[in-house]
């Protein structure tokens, strides 16, 4: 047993078995047999310890097994009152295997591949772990910063859009937050000078300091910052350079983690080369925390980003989120406004969803006293994971105890 933030851990290490002494907590061809161990250890340890929890946490397809466990085998040995609360951040990782994998745990397949339960919706043959945690679970959490439960069923399902109406009624949909230990400007490791909203001078000094690392002239300059990933649009992000320069702003890019830079941003350095636009081309960690802090404006290739952790870690420094790709018919008004979301994505999109790049440069030149009080209002707004998402799971909890 061990501590850990003031709660009690107790950690399963199998004696004669390496299934958990990896380089990667997943990506092995025997997952399933490491995962099930696992969860079933764990059942097998709250049981014969006297343990009666009001409520089990598992996450993901890698512990969802619990469900199908615990209903099958553990329910009738003393946990008659326990329930199932199933957490899934991303649905693409299901974890799909041939049912009789199920008996290395103690299931019997025979039982559990059909399609009211484990078998896969498409691939008939294999059971899906996940869904048996979805089917087996009193309530399901899917993350989804964006979504109302509708359209995150329909839009997150991967395959599992079925399931998930079948079993509406017990999802939930919460909102991703952030680390407030790694993203907080007011003690933020990584940056050369700490400030908040009730003290803003320390992101001037930020992003004089940005300047500098990656050869901008210093000035007063507008900074647009951008961190790239695979879903960037290369004529989005085209279209959005020329209109910074336009305004008389400086712009970074930085690869999003990964070794090589990826086609779009290689095809904007060879055609936007300039004083004015930089490119970096090696992510570096402590970097992308001082673009976040030195930047004023920050794009972000769509609103419609499940975690939109780009738009949130951008607000928590004091930069406004400009999003560039946009709905198919090219309007800037989503169809959020007409469904019921999370509220961190109603108040990005009340905030910012109708803030085009060059409407974001106006505000800073022509009334920046109202920019700036804009900025540090948003600052101020609690978007941790103690926020939305810990309620949410609270009130998970709260219902199942009474199921």
């Amino acid at each position: 047993c061990s501590i850990s933030s003031g709660v009690s851990l107790t950690l399963i290490e199998p004696v004669q078995l390496s299934y958990f002494d990896r380089d990667m907590l997943r990506g092995y061809p025997d997952d399933f047999e490491r995962f099930s161990y696992f969860s079933r250890a764990s059942l097998d340890y709250i049981v014969k310890s006297g343990k009666q929890p009001d409520v089990l946490h598992v996450h993901n397809w890698e512990t969802a097994i619990v469900g199908p466990l615990f209903w099958d085998i553990f329910a009738h040995q003393g946990l008659g009152n326990t329930r199932i609360l199933l957490t899934c951040q991303d649905l693409t990782s299901q974890c799909l295997e041939v049912p009789n994998m199920l008996e290395l745990c103690g299931l019997d397949p025979h039982k559990l591949h059909r399609p009211d339960r484990l078998q896969d919706n498409s691939e008939t043959n294999l059971v899906n772990v996940l869904k048996g945690g979805i089917v087996y679970s009193n309530k399901v959490l899917l993350m989804s910063s964006t979504l109302p439960r509708d359209m995150a069923i329909q839009g997150l399902g991967h395959g599992l859009e079925a399931t998930l109406t079948t079993h509406k009624e017990k999802v939930l949909v919460a909102s991703h937050g952030l680390d407030g230990e790694l993203w907080d400007p007011s003690k933020d490791i990584y940056l050369p000078q700490r400030y908040s909203p009730n003290d803003i001078e320390g992101k001037s000094f930020c992003r004089k300091t940005l300047k500098r690392c990656v050869g901008l002239h210093s000035g007063s300059s507008v900074v647009v910052g951008c961190i790239c990933n695979g879903d960037s649009n290369t004529d989005g992000l085209r279209e959005a350079v020329r209109v910074a320069l336009h305004g008389g702003a400086q712009v970074i890019f930085m690869e999003n983690k990964g070794p090589v830079m990826n086609s779009t941003v290689q095809a904007l350095k060879e055609e936007l080369k300039g004083d004015r636009v930089m490119f970096v081309e090696i992510y570096d960690e402590a970097l992308e925390h001082l673009i976040f802090a030195g930047s004023d404006i920050f794009l972000c290739s769509s609103f419609y980003d499940p975690s939109l952790q780009i738009a949130i870690r951008a607000i928590k420094y004091g930069s406004a989120p400009v999003q560039i790709n946009f709905p198919s018919n090219g309007s800037r008004q989503t169809e959020w406004h007409d469904y019921p979301s999370t509220a961190l994505s109603q108040y990005i999109i009340s905030t910012y969803g109708d803030m085009s790049l060059s409407q974001a440069l106006d505000g800073i030149k022509n009334n920046p006293s109202q920019w700036d009080w804009r900025i540090k209002d948003a600052m101020s707004k609690v978007l941790s994971w103690d926020a939305e998402c810990y309620d949410l799971h609270w009130e998970a909890y709260s219902v199942i105890r009474k199921l």
